[in-house]
């Protein structure tokens, strides 16, 4: 049995998001965000619900803050929602939504516990998406200054400040296929936005340097391996297009100032307007570089092999292949020019079960985990700086579109009553943390 040995400053964590879980979307002055506008659409949502309430961490954050110290994380991963903060986006300041992160970061610090905090997962102010939402290049500096805001009031004790999370998924779901918040169909509208997203991240983060120059700040993007189905070379060349078709879009404006070749090729005409002095802004130096990771593709000439043969598959259909996760950093690092990762994302839903003894038995989350973890120590080992690694989720959650249909969490939650517990893979996890170490 191998032991994977982690470095003793390694950060164990997890990670959630402000709409999955808090709840309390009307409530104290908050205003209304396109997922509160979305959820509430008639067939939006798999299971017609809404993050009306979600798992209520507006009210129980000390209760959730408990189970972190007892799992024993070094970290916390949230977002922030703009709408608490400011409820029109931009204007009048909401005091109770400032308290409110102020309380949490108070109650995090006191519990040992690192805060690393996201300005942006998906919840646009509405009044904003009235003005074109992230169509109009305007927004982005309206959410430099809602970033310059959170740092005044809590870059005194959070450290580590994320401008986006996943902005390939703003720009695909919300407006390519609409499958998620504002439900856009628009090409040419989706790589605009892709544009002002990182455009909102450079100008954020030199409004951030500006205020507090010593802090840490990063952006987090997700990053799904493509793997050759042989190795044939057709084959190797048609993962190699599949790769550049997508997954350098982000990584390539901000670490190396331009959009891939490749892009211009498959996009055309929808191609966004990028003003003088744009690309300059979004390379803005970063302190880290976070990574969400979840499964690959698998690709042949005739396009992505699914199902993959013998692979198993989470409740999201997505493909379990632990390895892709090694080739994926190796591939980015040798790449780019890169600041130190964090595994900011990476876990697995699956259709738990609440068994007689009260408990849940979820090893397949476990095993995914493990496999996972013992892969980014191997990738350590190839020479990939990743500093920490944040499982998501902390909280079975909503699931964007799919509602309450899917779990993610290493803490059960049920809805109706909001009792939760700690499943198998958690009490695995603080294992894992307090020995800072995995055993294959």
């Amino acid at each position: 049995m191998t032991t994977y040995k982690f470095p003793h400053n390694f950060l164990w964590g997890a990670a959630t998001a402000s709409y999955q879980i808090e709840g309390a979307w009307d409530e104290e002055g908050k205003g209304e965000s396109i997922w509160d506008r979305f959820s509430h659409t008639p067939g939006k949502i798999e299971d017609k619900s809404t993050g009306d309430v979600a798992c209520d961490h507006y009210h129980r954050y000390r209760e959730d803050i408990g189970l972190m110290r007892s799992l024993g994380l070094k970290a916390y991963r949230f977002s922030t929602a703009w709408t608490r903060v400011l409820p029109a986006g931009r204007g009048r300041i909401n005091p109770p939504g400032l308290d409110f992160y102020d309380r949490l970061v108070d109650a995090l610090c006191a519990a040992d516990i690192e805060p690393f905090l996201t300005l942006y997962h998906w919840d646009l102010p509405y009044a904003l998406h009235e003005q074109g939402g992230w169509t109009n290049r305007d927004v982005a500096y309206a959410f430099a200054d809602y970033a310059a805001l959170m740092v005044k009031r809590l870059g005194d004790r959070v450290q580590y400040w994320t401008t986006f999370n996943e902005p390939s998924v703003v720009m695909f779901d919300g407006y390519l296929v609409g499958e998620h918040a504002p439900g856009i169909q628009d090409p040419q509208a989706a790589y605009q936005v892709g544009h002002h997203l990182l455009l909102a991240h450079g100008l954020a983060v030199q409004a951030m340097r500006g205020v507090a120059p010593h802090l840490n700040y990063g952006i987090v993007l997700n990053q799904w391996m493509a793997d050759p189905a042989s190795d044939d070379p057709a084959d190797i060349a048609a993962a190699q297009a599949a790769w550049d078709q997508s997954e350098p879009l982000f990584l390539d404006a901000i670490f190396k100032g331009h959009y891939p070749p490749q892009v211009y090729d498959l996009v055309g005409e929808n191609m966004p307007i990028v003003k003088d002095g744009d690309m300059a802004l979004i390379t803005q130096k970063l302190d880290y570089l976070g990574l969400n990771y979840y499964s690959r593709n698998l690709v042949s000439t005739a396009g992505n092999v699914t199902p993959v043969p013998g692979s198993e598959y989470t409740d999201m259909g997505w493909e379990v292949c632990a390895p892709a996760l090694r080739r994926m950093l190796n591939k980015i690092n040798d790449e780019y020019d890169l600041p130190p990762i964090y595994i900011t994302e990476n876990g697995a839903a699956f259709p738990d079960v609440v068994t007689p003894d009260g408990k849940v038995h979820d090893e397949r989350r476990l095993d995914y985990l493990k496999n996972h973890f013992i892969q980014t120590r191997l990738a350590m080992q190839d020479g990939v700086d990743v500093r920490g690694y944040f499982v998501w989720s902390l909280l079975d959650n909503f699931e964007w579109a799919h509602g309450y249909t899917k779990r993610f969490g290493l803490i059960r939650v049920e809805y109706d009553t909001q009792e939760r517990i700690i499943k198998d893979s958690g009490e695995w996890y603080a294992d894992v943390i307090r020995k800072n170490k995995v055993k294959e």
